[in-house]
C-alpha cells in the first residue's frame, strides 16, 4: 500500500481531490452509473418472460433463451406466451417462475386494461400506459438504456475523430491548418437539424444508420480545443528537444503533446454526451429517430404532448430527462474543477 501511494502521480491525486471536493459532481456520477448499470440489465427489470423458470426439476432461462410451448406441456412448437394463464398454469402446476418486478417489457401490450389507453397509474403498470397500452415504466428503463448507449457511443466516436483533426491541423499548422478551418466553418454553417431530419427521411433509420448521420456533424465539437492546444503544445521546449533527438512527428503528437490536449478535451465529454442525447431526444420527438416501436424518450414526449389528459406519460418522461441530463451536467462540472490548475490541494475533499 505504501508503495502504490508513492508511485501515485501527486497531479493525478489533486485532480483526484478536487473531483471529490465537488459533492454534487462526486455523487451525481455515483447516482448516474447506479441507473446506467441497471439499465444495462432492463430485460431483468421490465420483461414480459420470466428471469427463472424450474419446471420438471430443470431450470429454464426464458430472458436469455426462448423456449417452445410445448416444451412446458403445451400444443404449439412456437415461442410460450408466459403472460398466457394456460401457459402460467402449466407450469404452476409443476414447477415455479420467477418475474422481473415490472412484467411487461417496451414493446408488450397489456390486454387487461379495464380503461381505454392510456390509462393511468395502478398497481400493474407503475406509470401508466402509453396510447397503445404499452407500459410507461418499462419504456422509460429502456430508452434510458438506448439514449446513453447512443450518446456514449456517438461521443467517443465523435471525440477520436475531432482529436485526430484537430491534432494534425495544430500541430502542422500552415496550409493544412488554414484549408482544414475553412471546411470546418463551412461544414458548421450547415443547418444540421434540418439536414438530419432531410437525410433521415431518405431511408428507414435504425440505431447505426442515426449514428453514422449525427457522426457527420457532431466531431467538429472538439476539434477547435485541441487544435489550440496543439498549437500551443508544438513550440514548447521539450517538444523542441523531442524534435532534436530524432523523434518522429507522431511519436510527438502522441506521446508528449496529445496527453496536454487530452486535459481540456477530458472536460468537454460529458457535455458532448449531453448534447448527444438531447439531440436524438430531439430527433425522435419529431419522428425522425429510431424506428416505430422503438423505446425512445423523445417519442414518450411526442405521446405526452399529443396526449395532455394522460400527464403520468410527459411528467414521468420528463422528470427522467431532466434527470440525466442535469447529472451529466454536474459530472462536467465537478471534470472541470478537477482539471483547473487554480484549485490546490486544499480544497480537495477527504
Amino acid at each position: 500500500m505504501l508503495i502504490g501511494k508513492k508511485s501515485a502521480n501527486p497531479i493525478t491525486q489533486r485532480r483526484w481531490r478536487n473531483f471529490r471536493a465537488n459533492r454534487r459532481g462526486w455523487w451525481s456520477l455515483w447516482i448516474f452509473l447506479t441507473l446506467f448499470v441497471l439499465s444495462l440489465g432492463a430485460e431483468f427489470l421490465a420483461n414480459d418472460k420470466p428471469i427463472v423458470i424450474f419446471f420438471k426439476d430443470n431450470l429454464y432461462f426464458p430472458v436469455l433463451k426462448a423456449y417452445p410451448e410445448n416444451q412446458f406441456g403445451g400444443d404449439f412448437p412456437t415461442e410460450a406466451d408466459y403472460r398466457d394463464p394456460y401457459v402460467q398454469e402449466l407450469i404452476e402446476t409443476e414447477g415455479w417462475m420467477l418475474w422481473p418486478p415490472i412484467r411487461f417489457s417496451y414493446n408488450t401490450f397489456n390486454w387487461n386494461l379495464n380503461r381505454p389507453s392510456p390509462s393511468a397509474p395502478t398497481t400493474v403498470n407503475w406509470l401508466g400506459t402509453d396510447d397503445q397500452g404499452r407500459d410507461v415504466a418499462a419504456r422509460l428503463i429502456y430508452g434510458f438504456r438506448i439514449s446513453v448507449l447512443f450518446g456514449l457511443t456517438l461521443t467517443l466516436a465523435s471525440s477520436i475523430i475531432g482529436i485526430t483533426v484537430g491534432g494534425i491541423q495544430g500541430f502542422y499548422g500552415g496550409r493544412i491548418d488554414i484549408f482544414g478551418q475553412r471546411f470546418i466553418e463551412i461544414w458548421q454553417g450547415l443547418p444540421v437539424l434540418f439536414l438530419l431530419i432531410i437525410l433521415s427521411s431518405f431511408v428507414q433509420t435504425n440505431f447505426w444508420w442515426l449514428l453514422g448521420i449525427m457522426l457527420l456533424f457532431s466531431w467538429m465539437s472538439l476539434v477547435d480545443v485541441v487544435r489550440a492546444e496543439f498549437l500551443r503544445g508544438r513550440n514548447l521546449e521539450y517538444v523542441r528537444a523531442a524534435r532534436t533527438l530524432g523523434a518522429g512527428d507522431l511519436t510527438i503528437m502522441f506521446k508528449h503533446v496529445l496527453p496536454n490536449a487530452m486535459i481540456a478535451t477530458i472536460t468537454f465529454l460529458p457535455f458532448i454526451l449531453n448534447g448527444s442525447i438531447t439531440t436524438l431526444t430531439a430527433l425522435d420527438f419529431l419522428g425522425f429517430g429510431l424506428p416505430p416501436g422503438s423505446p425512445s424518450l423523445g417519442e414518450l414526449l411526442s405521446q405526452g404532448k399529443a396526449n395532455l389528459h394522460a400527464p403520468w406519460i410527459g411528467i414521468s418522461t420528463f422528470i427522467t430527462l431532466a434527470l440525466l441530463l442535469s447529472l451529466l451536467v454536474f459530472i462536467g462540472e465537478a471534470a472541470r474543477d478537477a482539471f483547473d490548475p487554480r484549485l490546490n490541494q486544499s480544497q480537495g475533499g477527504p
